[in-house]
């Protein structure tokens, strides 16, 4: 639609200054290009998909244990999101789990209590958060490089404690956490995406912290003259990064029961990937909590259908990885040719 403005009279003619195009099109085109309308569309047909290639997927205990595929990973992702939008990134969070899960098991061995190795768990995931928010925050050191360094210093000391040992004897009741249903099929893990998912689509989208993430994201040294605490703001995202970590570690511990130094190895890029998917810019300033929980849905949803086919694990590996990069191209190759089509 093209609208037309007459210009004042000017000698004694009116004159057309100029034509507006109007691009933004109706409201249900517009809604209809967003990011997660097109994600829920493609969750939809992987959905019909796995419906037909298997007659167990449609199953209601079955598709219940397909959450576990993502409801962890999808508690790190929510924090996740945050961090890369504010134009961070933490990838330390799968090594965070085996730190918390070594410190759980020793103190199970120990004859601790449920109550001792949610605290246990819950404390290394906001310590090691912690320390990478301090070196990021404080020092002014890059993330990603921080965060590498810590991946290998959380992990290493895991492999030292634990060597090609593992914990168990956990106490009966710390099961319930990663392996326990609320009501009929719905498992505990899956209230708790649920109920966090509602708390990090508040924080980040109705409250002037979230608002504060989105401008940093956008630009930092702007956001310093708008007397944004830019460095405490990233400190709390960092802290929040742990503490879901630490969450994450707690029910992926019950749920195996076990712990060994290398428990959610590779975790990181699956985070990662479930974020960039859900529509989160990986230079930041853009994203949403609704993308990421669609985008954990269809990561759940193709890694349960592909393991109900028999399909090797390393051909998943293939796939997020693949996922990734083209979730991250995607948008710079469109941009790129909205560019080259108005030239």
């Amino acid at each position: 639609m093209t609208q037309t403005i007459p210009d004042a009279q000017a000698h004694g003619s009116t004159a057309t200054r100029r034509a507006i195009p109007d691009r933004l099109g109706t409201p249900i085109a517009r809604i209809l290009r967003r990011w997660e309308v097109l994600l829920f569309g493609v969750a939809v047909v992987i959905f019909i998909a796995n419906a037909l290639a298997s007659p167990y997927f449609l199953n209601i205990w079955n598709l219940s244990d397909a959450t576990f595929n993502f409801t962890e990973k999808a508690l790190i992702a929510f924090a996740m999101a945050l961090l890369v939008i504010s134009g961070e990134i933490d990838l330390s969070v799968a090594a965070i789990i085996a730190l918390a899960s070594t410190a759980m098991g020793a103190a199970a061995q120990a004859g601790f209590g449920t109550a001792a190795l949610l605290a246990i768990g819950l404390s290394v995931g906001l310590g090691c958060g912690l320390v990478n928010g301090l070196l990021v925050s404080a020092m002014k050191l890059p993330s990603i490089v921080v965060t590498i360094g810590t991946m290998s210093l959380y992990r290493g000391i895991s492999y030292i404690v634990l060597g090609d040992k593992a914990y168990g004897n956990y106490p009966d009741s710390f099961a319930f956490f990663g392996q326990g249903y609320v009501l009929g099929p719905i498992s505990f893990e899956l209230m708790l995406f649920a109920g966090f998912a509602i708390l990090f689509a508040i924080l980040l989208h109705a409250t002037n912290f979230g608002r504060q993430v989105f401008v940093i994201g956008n630009n930092d040294f702007a956001a310093r003259f708008s007397g944004i605490p830019v460095e405490r703001v990233k400190f709390i995202l960092f802290l929040l990064t742990g503490l879901m970590s630490g969450i994450a570690a707690i029910c992926l511990t019950s749920r195996l029961g076990s712990t060994r130094p290398s428990i959610a190895q590779g975790w990181e890029l699956e985070v990662v990937t479930m974020v960039v998917l859900g529509g989160v810019s990986i230079l930041g300033g853009a994203g949403t909590i609704g993308g990421v929980v669609i985008a954990a849905f269809v990561m759940g949803l193709v890694t349960f259908g592909l393991g109900l086919l028999n399909v090797p694990g390393i051909v998943m590996s293939i796939f997020i990885g693949l996922l990734l990069i083209v979730t991250i191209a995607l948008p710079i190759v469109a941009g790129r040719i909205k560019a080259m089509s108005r030239q």
